[in-house]
């Protein structure tokens, strides 16, 4: 069934439903009350409370999601429609995506907010299934203005924003600073000191570094396990060869020998930078740890593990900077659901939950801000009691168990620095492929590369021409 036939459906099962109550006026189903009443099912059904699906808080920082809801039900403490519920989805991105399309779909689930995956705007738009955000009035579009030029990008399909954008993410480069001054390698801490990856290569031959085994020392690591990490690198690694892989559109714009040079830049990664044997199986809670634990002198990670960090290591053992070449971003997106019967409290909330006050909290737990004024001189303050409720960003629940939690970070100053860093780094990212099949698309990419990384002898051009086949096929929805 296309996209187009399942909205024709939808809209003819609201139809018949509409009907049904027509022929019936006087039957309690349609009314929506016990005799007399006159109150309407419509009317309970929007009374609330609002209910807002997303994946589960990475940070470790107490849970600011759920601290802006509730700060948001203290200020609406008089009104029981306006009272909303965090329902939190288990599972990684994937498994979160095909529960949120069931839900929706099947109409199984009473949710009027959805925590989208950036890429997921263009699959949800198409099928219907979010509602288009209206069109901002004069005031509303001057705080428009405030998100990221990038990042507010990614609420739009077809010339109309579905979302307001609510965390971002960016791919970063965190390092041992104490191992390259071991070996007389100087590591410039300056956020505008952009490495480049024939640097880093550099820095892995002269440090003398050739794992073969996960417990030896690797030049770095990241996250190449067959999910969206990989999906991530692999983008990243086409996006720094000038391969594009769709138009604005979604239509595919590439060909095999493009993809052979994304392939060859991937595994030029992988081999010149001496990475990590176990990054073929590791996420992101793994390649963390083979940081953290002395596996890697080089990890590619997101902003949340800065704070993660922080608890894990002494402050002079860890780095960041911009990652070498472009990095991809990430991150989620508030939506309201096409048939949510309480679309304007819904609305309402997300302004909330996307304010310049809830983007400062989201910040100071270990998100990616979206908006530009937070990594400005003079940002709003988070919310006082959303602010008092959180752990320091990264006091993660390991570090917790393993007696690790007590290590304070690198300080305000560098923290600081840090933020003007990660706001570099977002005005400059570079998204996925934005179309409404991206689901079969990172699900042929990733089979695709992970079999070529697994391989003994890789061959870029025969695994270059499969893959250009594949994807012509995907992103023309075959």
């Amino acid at each position: 069934m296309t996209y187009g036939d399942r909205r024709t459906s939808r809209r003819r099962a609201r139809t018949a439903v509409a009907l049904g109550c027509l022929l019936a006026l006087v039957s309690a189903a349609c009314t929506g009350g016990p005799e007399g009443t006159g109150k309407s099912g419509q009317e309970d059904a929007a009374a609330g409370p609002i209910v807002v699906a997303s994946g589960l808080d990475v940070t470790g920082s107490g849970s600011v999601r759920q601290q802006l809801i509730e700060e948001w039900n203290r200020r609406h403490a008089g009104s029981k429609a306006q009272q909303a519920k965090l329902v939190e989805l288990p599972g990684g991105a994937d498994q979160q995506r095909s529960q949120l399309l069931g839900a929706l779909q099947s109409g199984s689930a009473r949710y009027d907010v959805v925590n989208l995956d950036i890429t997921w705007i263009p699959e949800f738009a198409e099928a219907g299934l979010i509602s288009p955000m209206p069109v901002a009035e004069t005031g509303a579009a001057d705080d428009d203005a405030d998100f990221i030029r990038q990042v507010h990008a990614t609420t739009v399909w077809k010339d109309r924003s579905y979302a307001r954008p609510f965390n971002t993410d960016v791919g970063l480069l965190y390092y041992r600073p104490d191992l390259l001054t071991e070996a007389d390698i100087k590591a410039d801490k300056q956020p505008t000191a952009n490495w480049t990856w024939d640097q880093l290569y550099s820095s892995v031959k002269t440090l003398g570094l050739n794992p073969v085994r996960s417990d030896e020392r690797a030049g770095w690591t990241t996250q190449l396990k067959q999910y969206e990490g990989l999906t991530v690198n692999t983008v990243e690694a086409f996006a720094d060869a000038g391969v594009q892989l769709t138009d604005s559109e979604g239509r595919y714009s590439s060909s095999a020998g493009e993809l052979k040079k994304g392939l060859d830049s991937l595994l030029d990664r992988v081999g010149r930078g001496r990475v990590q044997p176990a990054a073929l199986t590791s996420d992101e809670t793994a390649s963390l740890t083979d940081f953290a634990e002395g596996r890697a002198v080089f990890l590619r990670h997101w902003p949340y593990a800065y704070g993660a960090l922080g608890s894990l290591m002494e402050a002079t053992e860890y780095a960041v900077n911009r990652l070498p070449g472009k990095a991809v971003l990430g991150g989620q997106n508030l939506a309201v659901t096409a048939d949510s019967p309480r679309a304007d409290n819904a609305r309402a909330l997300i302004t909330f939950l996307t304010s310049r006050e809830s983007e400062r909290c989201l910040l100071d737990a270990g998100f990616a801000a979206t908006r530009a004024s937070v990594y400005g001189s003079a940002p709003k303050p988070c919310w006082p009691r959303v602010a008092a409720a959180l752990r320091p960003a990264g006091d993660s629940p390991k570090a917790a168990a393993t007696g690790e939690g007590t290590r304070k970070g690198q300080g305000a100053e560098a923290r600081n620095a840090y933020i003007r860093l990660l706001g570099a780094a977002l005005t400059e990212a570079v998204q996925r492929p934005r179309t409404p099949y991206y689901g079969a698309f990172t699900q042929v990419l990733q089979s695709r590369v992970h079999a070529l990384l697994a391989a003994e002898r890789p061959d870029t051009a025969e695994a270059a021409g499969k893959l250009d086949t594949e994807l012509r096929d995907v992103f023309a929805g075959r």
